[in-house]
């Protein structure tokens, strides 16, 4: 990449729940260390990913930050809030509430108001920056597809597309723990938005009204369709990115696939550890060919995984402690974050090392693998 010209960065963050939001942060800090953050012009994300993002636009009143601000604010404000609060327990006291209990077998509308009401994210879609550009992610239970939210829309490629309105920031946010099993999905009445699709082949103005046939949705976990959240940029099928000039930074907190199996005939988590070979092998094929994308020439992104084993500053095996930190939303130890965040930067910087994600001359800036 010419270092005489800063490129556009598009970041996708995967999900992981609290795992991926503290990971996330120690990637985020090797950026905005080299006030790289001024760069992001797309953001795409996943479950904890997501509930980062939108964490820390809250924090900094619906903007995203710079540099500067996210070292001195938003870093040191999330740390002491995900030490200090468990988002699932806040879910859980929403119950309190006897109207809430309609809710008690879609407990993705329990986060929701949980982050409304305990994590005062009362934004709505509308609200959002339209710089960088962002893409939360779901899963749409009705036909498997990619369901994502952005600031001027939301809908699917096969559904439609409907204006937000009002929709709320923090149910969107709440997709992305929607994971099935877990929260289960987020109930909405879809009856209430103007949907359009244009013909297949069409033109991007030749959108029509339709009947989408659902008066609800109901939306998972963007994981279970990508966790990664790559696929607004980037073309698997081709192995080609659909982004005319940015490159495309991947930060992926997802748990490995555990070894070993150990259950009886008739133990029903049988069915997830299929589930999770099936998801795990779906993440494997994006995930090769990205990197075979990426190393075909500089300039074309980075990918940095939670279980890349560290080479230095690293005595206490922080790649297995991370990797296989628990999915969940709950409270953090000061030591469990910082542990977490740690291995975040250990993982960029190898790769700085490695292959280059450095400042160039006179604050221009070369990222490429």
């Amino acid at each position: 990449m010419n270092s005489s010209k800063s490129p556009s960065i598009a970041l996708a963050l995967s999900g992981g729940g609290v795992r991926a939001m503290v990971f996330h942060l120690g990637v985020l800090q090797f950026f905005a260390e080299r006030q790289l953050l001024e760069h992001v012009s797309r953001i795409s994300t996943v479950s904890g990913g997501s509930l980062l993002v939108g964490l820390m636009l809250q924090e900094n009143k619906l903007r995203w930050p710079s540099s500067e601000i996210f070292l001195s604010l938003v870093l040191p404000s999330l740390r002491k809030k995900l030490c200090a609060s468990s988002m699932q327990w806040s879910a859980v006291r929403q119950l309190r509430h006897p109207k809430n209990w309609q809710f008690i077998l879609a407990r993705a509308n329990l986060l929701a108001l949980a982050l409304e009401d305990e994590w005062g994210v009362k934004a709505k879609l509308a609200d959002l920056p339209l710089i960088p550009e962002w893409s939360v992610n779901g899963t749409t239970a009705e036909n498997g597809k990619r369901f994502r939210f952005k600031s001027n829309s939301l809908g699917d490629y096969s559904l439609g597309y409907a204006p937000p309105g009002n929709f709320p920031l923090s149910n969107a946010l709440a997709v992305s723990a929607a994971f099935p099993g877990g929260f289960g999905p987020l109930k909405f009445d879809a009856h209430l938005f103007q949907w359009k699709r244009r013909p297949w082949g069409s033109q991007a103005d030749q959108e029509v009204n339709v009947d989408i046939g659902y008066k609800h949705l109901h939306l998972y976990d963007g994981g279970v369709y990508d966790n990664l959240g790559l696929e607004p940029f980037f073309d698997a099928g081709r192995g080609e990115s659909k982004l005319s000039e940015e490159i495309i930074v991947v930060s992926d907190a997802g748990a490995p696939l555990a070894n070993g199996f150990s259950m009886g005939a008739l133990n029903p988590f049988r069915l997830k550890r299929v589930a999770d070979i099936m998801s795990d092998q779906s993440r494997s094929l994006r995930v090769r060919t990205f990197a075979n994308y990426i190393q075909q020439a500089h300039g074309r992104g980075a990918y940095l995984y939670i279980n890349t084993p560290v080479t230095t500053g690293d005595t206490c095996d922080s790649a297995k402690f991370a990797s296989n930190f628990p999915t969940t939303l709950r409270r953090l130890k000061t030591q469990e974050f910082d542990r977490l965040f740690e291995h975040g930067c250990r993982v960029v910087c190898q790769v700085e090392n490695q292959y280059g994600i450095t400042a160039g001359p006179s604050g221009t800036t070369r990222i490429y693998k």
